[in-house]
């Protein structure tokens, strides 16, 4: 949603007009059924049943992210695109401070390059949408619409689904995703984005495969070694909080009902039930 604060800055045709688009309809109407992040009736859970239900389909899997990709978004990208859909002009400015907002805050974490095209200016273009904001994510899916519509028209990927900027591709053929590899590469650079290199593999559906922190065969879901080593790191800095009195049990109980929500798609109950059985929180005697 657009913040309260911000709204009473647009003039009253404008302030329906943000109103309407904060909850963007215009845009849902065009985004693919597969893509889950930040939608209404998506989410992680149905992301892991579609790509299991692809695993068990197909032959093979092209798993892939984008580089850093919330501090690498080019605001002059990000703001024609948007554009293309919205018309009003100060709710236009009021897109373009909340994303001129973000310039800067990422900057270290910015992985600047060049592309086709570039002059040597091209390292000082603004970019960055800072994280954790909700209209991040919603520019985000409007940003990634692009590349979703470009594998499931102009690739033709029979299995394909986004969560955020986790991408996974499922077909019959190897060379086809080979293929889909090469051409998606070119298709970011429009977007100046990135495949991440060491985050990108080509493998056998049979062998497991890690999304949103499952371990997923054809047979089973478990919770990957990575968010068991998360989830245990967590465990201790809440029970030294707890110790010291800096959090209240009530914090805890909530933080473990939800990461038992996280875990409601996997095969994780004997697990979960193991380190919480060997965990005690206790106040300090002080």
């Amino acid at each position: 949603m657009v913040p309260e604060f911000l709204l009473a800055e647009l003039p009253p045709h404008s302030r329906l007009v943000a109103t309407n688009c904060a909850d963007p309809v215009i845009f849902e109407r065009r985004f693919i059924f597969d893509s889950y992040a930040c939608r209404r009736g998506k989410g992680t859970h149905r992301a892991i049943d579609r790509a299991h239900s692809f695993q068990r389909k197909y032959t093979y899997v092209l798993k892939t992210d984008i580089v850093r990709f919330f501090p690498n978004v080019d605001h002059h990208v990000m703001k024609g695109l948007l554009r293309r859909s919205i018309r009003d002009e100060p709710f236009l400015r009021l897109i373009d401070l909340i994303i001129d907002s973000g310039n800067g805050i990422l900057a270290n974490q910015a992985t600047p390059a060049y592309f086709p095209g570039d002059n040597l200016f091209a390292i000082l273009r603004p970019t960055g949408l800072p994280i954790g904001n909700l209209t991040s994510q919603f520019f985000a899916n409007v940003l990634l619409d692009v590349i979703d519509h470009f594998v499931k028209e102009q690739l033709r990927i029979p299995g394909y689904l986004r969560y955020a900027d986790d991408l996974l591709l499922f077909a019959n053929s190897k060379r086809q995703l080979w293929d889909a590899r090469e051409l998606l590469e070119q298709e970011l650079r429009k977007l100046r984005l990135r495949l991440h290199p060491d985050k990108t593999s080509l493998r056998p559906t049979f062998q497991p495969l890690t999304f949103l922190g499952l371990r997923l065969t054809p047979q089973d879901r478990r919770l990957s070694q990575s968010t068991l080593r998360r989830f245990n790191r967590r465990l201790r800095l809440q029970k030294s909080s707890y110790r010291s009195s800096a959090m209240t049990s009530e914090e805890i109980q909530r933080s473990l009902i939800a990461f038992r929500g996280h875990c409601q798609s996997a095969n994780a109950t004997a697990i979960l039930g193991q380190i919480l059985a060997r965990t005690r929180f206790r106040r300090s005697s002080r």
